[in-house]
């Protein structure tokens, strides 16, 4: 199966002057590779804080979107569609997800997390909208149609966040255990003649995540895991009434866990994989958690904080 893959600079939506940076990797149409296909699932990957001139290749090559997008699709196959988001807002090196966490601080930190009005879901079906009509900006009508005619239902979605970009898998964690389970689907206008190969609307969206990675995260501050034992016990009992399952995989280095000067990130990964343990059991089993440690047998450093990237095992 062939891929299109690029960078692309897009606005969350019309109003706002804030342009992200999107890596996209969509899988082709086998019978054309003009033709979008409808993936098996959309992988989205947040990333962290950013990183310049600091003379190390490997560390400069994994925060790189579009070698990050390929190292996805490697993890998780041809036929899923990645995109590597990079925040809008910096405050030196210091990523700032605002629109998706509404709530933090100058140095993006969260402050609390609060599924109101749903930031996340909303501002990430707003940016795979404008990501994806950017593609098919060069594609032609007959092929538009071709598309969206095949397309039955939304796959699923495979959420990542690495380091400050954890911040958004909390959020949507916060999002998911609020979600009406008896939500009734809607499809805007602006969505009719595109594909529905993404979710049209904030619910399908929050309704069609099935795995939720964290990839080494940490702050300089508390809030790198969601500790509230109320989003967890809801996300359980959700999953209880459901068809759904939700599975959920911390991965971790020494650079984080270790870290001497931050316990509390240790604390708080600790505290959440307790609490995703307890409720899982009262899921019938569609909750689960995977806790996955790399590199324990090297010192800390910056460069294994990167390295996980290529080394995570997602199965």
């Amino acid at each position: 199966m062939e891929r299109w893959s690029g960078v692309l600079k897009i606005p969350l939506n019309a109003s706002t002057s804030n342009y992200y940076r999107v890596a996209s990797s969509l899988c082709l149409s086998s019978s054309s590779s003009q033709n979008l296909a409808v993936p098996s699932a959309n992988a989205i990957f947040f990333h962290g804080d950013r990183v310049q001139d600091t003379g190390n290749h490997v560390i400069e090559r994994l925060y790189d979107l579009q070698k990050v997008a390929e190292i996805i699709v490697s993890k998780f196959g041809n036929s899923v569609n990645v995109f590597v988001v990079e925040s809008s807002v910096f405050n030196g090196p210091f990523a700032i997800y605002k629109d998706f966490v509404p709530s933090v601080n100058q140095w993006g930190a969260p402050k609390s997390y609060s599924p109101i009005g749903f930031p996340a879901s909303s501002s990430i079906v707003s940016l795979l909208s404008s990501c994806l009509h950017e593609v098919i900006l060069k594609k032609s009508k007959e092929e538009i149609n071709q598309i969206a005619s095949s397309v039955h239902q939304c796959p699923k979605t495979f959420v990542l966040g690495f380091s400050k970009g954890g911040v958004v898998m909390n959020q949507l964690m916060s999002e998911i255990s609020s979600l009406d389970t008896n939500f009734a689907e809607t499809t805007s206008s602006a969505m009719i003649e595109e594909p529905q190969i993404i979710p049209a609307s904030k619910e399908s969206f929050l309704n069609s995540i099935s795995e939720v990675h964290y990839i080494d995260v940490g702050l300089n501050s508390s809030g790198a895991y969601i500790t509230d034992q109320n989003v967890v016990q809801r996300i359980s009992q959700r999953l209880a009434r459901d068809v759904n399952s939700l599975r959920i995989v911390i991965h971790g280095t020494p650079r984080q866990w270790c870290d001497e000067h931050r316990g509390w990130i240790l604390k708080e990964k600790d505290e959440l994989v307790r609490l995703l343990k307890s409720e899982g059991e009262n899921s019938g089993g569609k909750l689960e958690v995977h806790e996955r440690f790399y590199f324990s047998d090297r010192l800390a450093d910056l460069q294994m904080h990167f390295d996980i990237i290529d080394a995570m095992d997602v199965s």
